[in-house]
């Protein structure tokens, strides 16, 4: 017997049929170790020793593995092909040997296959290899390097800036680059600019003209400043003969992408499907995991020979010979170091239609599609265009103006033939309108009629904010970070909330932008881009054998431990000193009236400045204690300059006691009576204080609100608003509610239900509970319809049942969902409450009486828990 570990149970099982009863797949659930996070786990001083800590969840899994090990005649590690995937085989391999699970003659062998079919897994069985030492090399240096980082600046971060979380090596260049670009938003001076255009007529059929040159000056966006210059030219164009002096058509070519790496698979299901760059690999690893695509973690943009061929006759099965180019398209990768993986994203099988794949959940099918299309597309011929240019005179005495329109006729559709009516926006083009437009027959000489002239008045935009995907974009332009880290450090940056989003968009909170400010000030070269990028290349050249990674360790830890040893001694009076400095165009933005805006509005004498609490940093004046004056950053960077005055907001009639709404240190809260007893609740963040009034306010004092009682433990549900916004709670579980309005308003099974997906989504690599497609009230608990990530499921407490592959979820009825959590009940032998039933077997009558389950002594088996690969943990 040949015992053979991959990561997941869904490869085990697929695996596992390919190979047959001589193999036994087993399943590591990702990493079975990792750093523990502790001080001292690695130590620089030891010649950067490294002690690893086992994951609790993973010793029955490495128990399961050394008895299965007893009788194999050869262990086969065939973790992921990439940097993370063989460090797991090493982790694995070592772990063994120290509990001597392996004898001395049992042969060791790695293989890898980038998809999986039976034929890439039969191929990667004939050809193993050695564990490659230099990609564990260089994951070692990237988890020392990220723990070395986060465990030096992290404490600092919490003695000089109170509230702040941590910083990460890749994650803080990143919380960077989105606090830059907030910061070009708000210096930015919009410049008033207009358009002119003349809308044209060439034997009854309309088109457009842009004006081109005044003068036998080119203009351009910004040629035209005011309203009476554009009143002026349109005046000059009325008055003008209209003369075609020249038409210029030119045959261009459109050539299609690259197929898809795992950067631009991010940013385009981004884009084109609205899925977050960590939903977006959740599917792609299902898909992966199904047999569907290959290798979802890459940076390479070739596909193999066997990707090539199929994809050709593929083209010629769907659209003819006259779309297949003559030869082969060939890519290669802008990436300086294309390392994660062997080829791009592709289907495993093109032959298999996207709309043929019905058994397929919505968003699965949707990204199959993409990844399907992309890659036929990279290997039809290109699209041929005839684009036209119109230069048109407008003579007028004195002056000469000029018109140029311009058009474009796609003359022969190749790749875009595959994304038909919605061409332009499925292929991932952004072209310019006036290139999309189809002109009139022109030659040189005629005289169209002029029906309008049109003139707009425009301001210049500042930069766009970074949405996931062009923050990925720019992050993968600049060489910070890796295919496996992106989804990981968006990830991070919102959960410790240094951003939020803001309709895709990516905005920094005050939280984010201190921090960046401090280490921009105080690390400067260990947040610059360039600095960042050359340690991704040095980790590129270890994993390719030229260097050696406990040098790079040495070169990186002996100038910035000296650097981390001087900023341990400044005092906190230099840091705020320096975020006033930074931050001043943020937080002290120019008041309208002139005035100094750091002069304090309470007391008139004092300075304001950036002061830090146990929570966090606030606005306060220099005269304190005798001037009590503090705001929040929010209401400072909005030019609020006045703290809310205490306002008597009307009488309690429960209590009688006088409701007052109040400013405080950390803003504004209201209050119920006087005195240092006196019941207090924050006003919520995003709230107007002018439309808080009595009703609001005894909301807001109800809170924490009981919402019920849980179904199966009986114990209450509360709702809240706590210092990470709003929540429901049960049995010390938080679960977050996605709108503060709805803490007033959330219901016992809403409630119920996201306690259960918090629950199931705990663990470290856990999932979440999955949205109910149905949902039926029965006395035993909600019975709901659902769709995981083995299909779709039938869900009563802790019951899970699988539907037959030929019942639809939307034909499930309660009586057939009843039915299966019996039959399930019956063969796990477990009640809805999770616990052991009686011999007796249950029905699936309403009315049937719940009996005390029979006790057991067989031992219950842990259910299995995934644990996250590092690579997709938090940097």
């Amino acid at each position: 017997m040949k015992v053979v570990i991959v990561e997941s149970p869904a490869k085990a099982k697929t695996i596992n049929k390919y190979l047959g009863k001589d193999y036994e797949v087993l399943a590591s659930f990702g990493h079975i170790r990792d750093l523990p996070a502790k001080e001292g786990s690695v130590r620089p001083d030891e010649d950067f020793a490294m002690s690893w800590e086992v994951d609790a969840a993973a010793k029955k899994r490495i128990t399961d593995i050394t008895k299965a090990l007893k009788g194999a005649d050869e262990l086969i590690l065939a973790t992921d092909p990439d940097r993370e995937g063989e460090a797991i085989s090493w982790h694995l391999l070592d772990v063994l040997r120290q509990k001597k699970a392996i004898k001395k003659d049992t042969p060791v062998k790695r293989v890898m296959f980038n998809a999986i079919t039976k034929d890439a897994v039969t191929q990667a069985m004939a050809n193993p290899r050695e564990i490659d030492a230099p990609l564990v090399d260089a994951y070692l240096a990237r988890r020392a390097l990220d723990y070395l980082v986060g465990f030096t600046l992290s404490p600092i971060l919490w003695r000089k800036l109170p509230g702040s979380r941590s910083a990460g090596r890749v994650q803080s260049v990143a919380l960077r680059l989105v606090c830059d670009r907030e910061d070009e938003i708000e210096k930015f001076k919009p410049e008033e600019y207009w358009s002119v255009a003349a809308k044209l007529n060439q034997k009854g059929k309309s088109f457009e003209a842009r004006l081109a040159s005044v003068d036998g000056k080119k203009t351009d966006k910004l040629t035209i400043k005011t309203g009476e210059n554009a009143a002026e030219l349109r005046k000059l164009i009325e008055s003008g003969n209209l003369n075609i002096s020249s038409v210029d058509k030119k045959p261009t070519r459109r050539n299609p992408y690259a197929p898809f790496t795992t950067s631009s698979l991010q940013q385009d299901a981004s884009s084109r499907l609205g899925l977050s760059p960590s939903r977006t690999m959740q599917i792609a690893q299902r898909l992966y995991e199904d047999g569907l695509i290959t290798y979802m973690r890459t940076d390479a943009v070739q596909m193999s020979p066997e990707g090539i061929d199929q994809s050709r006759r593929c083209i010629v099965k769907e659209f003819g010979d006259e779309y297949l180019p003559e030869k082969p398209r060939l890519y290669q990768s802008k990436a300086k170091n294309a390392q994660e993986a062997h080829e791009a994203i592709r289907p495993t099988d093109l032959f298999k239609h996207p709309d043929t794949l019905r058994n397929l959940e919505a968003d699965q099918q949707k990204l199959y599609g993409l990844i399907w299309r992309r890659t036929l597309a990279s290997q039809m011929k290109s699209a041929e265009i005839e684009r036209t240019t119109a230069e048109i005179d407008v003579n007028v005495p004195g002056r000469a103006l000029g018109l140029r329109a311009v058009g474009s006729v796609v003359t022969f559709p190749g790749f875009l033939a595959l994304y038909g009516v919605e061409a332009k926006q499925d292929d991932g083009r952004d072209d310019e309108n006036e290139d999309s437009r189809e002109l009139p027959p022109l030659a040189v000489g005629d005289k169209p009629d002029l029906e309008d002239v049109l003139t707009e008045q425009h301001f210049t935009q500042p930069p766009a904010r970074y949405t996931e995907a062009s923050l990925i974009r720019k992050m993968e332009e600049l060489g910070i970070g890796r295919p496996s880290t992106y989804a990981a450090t968006l990830g991070t940056l919102k959960d410790r909330d240094y951003v939020r989003l803001d309709k895709r968009a990516l905005v920094p909170e005050d939280r984010g932008r201190i921090v960046t400010a401090f280490l921009t000030s105080f690390f400067s070269r260990y947040v610059e881009f360039g600095f960042t990028a050359s340690l991704e290349e040095q980790l590129d050249h270890i994993s390719a054998g030229d260097l050696d990674y406990k040098q790079v360790l040495r070169e990186f830890w002996d100038d910035f431990s000296k650097h981390t040893a001087e900023i341990k001694d400044l005092r906190v009076s230099e840091v705020l000193d320096a975020l006033n400095d930074l931050l001043a165009d943020h937080i002290f933005p120019p008041r309208e009236d002139g005035a100094d805006p750091r002069q304090c509005p309470t007391c008139g004498t004092g300075t304001l400045s950036l002061k830090l609490g146990r929570y966090g940093a606030f606005i306060g004046c220099s005269n304190y204690p005798e001037c009590k004056h503090t705001m929040q950053l929010a209401d400072a960077a909005t030019g609020q300059t006045e703290a809310v005055a205490d306002d008597a907001l009307g009488v309690d009639p429960e209590s009688g006691e006088e409701v007052f709404l109040k400013n405080g240190r950390f803003g504004p809260y209201v209050q119920l009576g006087d005195g240092k007893e006196a019941k207090r609740t924050s006003v919520p963040r995003g709230w107007d204080t002018s439309s808080v009034d009595l009703d609001k306010a005894l909301q807001l004092l109800s809170l924490p609100r009981e919402v019920g009682v849980h179904p199966e433990t009986g114990n209450p549900i509360t709702a809240g608003i706590g210092r990470y916004g709003p929540f429901v709670l049960h049995d010390k579980t938080y679960a977050n509610l996605p709108d503060v309005e709805e803490v007033f308003s959330v219901g016992l099974n809403r409630a119920v239900d996201l306690i259960a997906q918090k629950a199931a989504g705990g663990g470290r690599g856990r999932r979440s509970a999955p949205a109910a497609i149905k949902q039926f009230e029965h006395d035993d608990g909600e019975v709901s319809v659902r769709s995981g990530r083995y299909g779709p499921y039938v869900n009563q407490g802790k019951i899970n049942a699988t539907l037959p592959k030929d019942l639809p979820p939307e034909d499930v009825t309660l009586e057939k969902a009843l039915e299966l959590i019996a039959a399930r009940a019956e063969a796990t032998g477990k009640t809805v409450s999770g616990k052991k039933a009686s011999a007796k077997k249950a029905t699936t009558k309403k009315t049937a009486a719940k009996k005390p389950a029979a006790k057991k002594t067989a031992a219950k088996k842990p259910a299995a828990k995934k644990s996250a690969k590092s690579a997709e943990s938090a940097e």
